[in-house]
Order: C-alpha cells, then structure tokens, then sequence
C-alpha cells in the first residue's frame, strides 16, 4: 500500500515537472535570450528529460505492479491514446532539446544565443502543441482511471 502511493507520488511528481518544464521554455523563450535566460532553459530542457525518464519507468512499474492490473491498462483506449500523446510530446520535443543544446557552444564562452530566422517561432509553436498535448494526456489518463472506453 505504502510502495503504491510512493509511486503514484513520483508519477504525479514526473508529470507535474514535465508540464512546468516545458511551460517556462515556452514563457521565457524571447527572440533574443539573454545569456542567464538561455542558461535557465538549458537547465529547463535537462530537467525535462529527467522527468521524462522518471514518468515512463515509474508509470510502467505502476502498470505492471500496482493499481489495477495492466489487463486494466492495456484494455482500455485511453492508456493507448495517452502514450501516444505522451511519444508524441517525446518526439515533438527533439527540436528544441537540439536547438537548446547547440546554444551551449555560445553560452559555454559566455555569450547569449543567436537564433537563426525563424527559429523563435517554430520552437515557440513546437512547445505550444507539446503543452497541448500534455493536457489532452491528463484528459486521458482522467478518463482511463475511471474505466471509460472499457
């Protein structure tokens, strides 16, 4: 009973992370970053990886060993539609994961970021649709818990 809430904590923890990550990349995002700005997003997408790790590992021993039995989960379409979501996010978030870490040759040396045209704005759509898409997996897994789609 104990294990089960400790990971249920680390879920919603990873989860919570994982939303507030991506939603300061997307606020402190500007045309021209300054140096320490570009240093907290770097940080940001680190984290963000973090939490990403911590939710999948916790969230498939949670389905294997806990709650209500992977029959449960793997029945139903909206643990199907909320890993999908959450691969999609996974995937969506390659783009500015890169583009963050190539700001590293100029942030190492000191200097602030120089995004090339265009750049601001595609990563600003990409976190967009990622934060979109992390609600409607919170929408799902709302729903999955409570046996809608079985």
């Amino acid at each position: 009973m104990i294990a089960s809430a400790v990971f249920a904590f680390l879920h919603f923890t990873a989860v919570f992370g994982i939303f507030v990550t991506v939603f300061y990349e997307f606020m402190a995002l500007s045309e021209s970053p300054t140096l320490a700005e570009a240093r907290k997003i770097q940080m940001c997408d680190r984290l963000y990886g973090l939490f990403a790790t911590v939710l999948l590992v916790v969230g498939f021993i949670r389905v294997l060993y806990f709650e209500k039995g992977r029959e449960f989960y793997f029945s139903n379409p909206f643990f199907h539609a909320k890993l999908t979501l959450f691969v999609l996010v996974g995937l969506l978030s390659i783009y500015p994961t890169v583009r963050f870490i190539k700001w590293g040759a100029q942030t190492k040396h000191g200097h602030p970021p120089v995004l090339a045209d265009g750049e601001y704005r595609k990563i600003r759509v990409v976190l967009h649709i990622e934060l979109a898409f992390l609600l409607g997996a919170a929408l799902c897994a709302s729903l999955m818990a409570r046996g809608v789609g079985l």
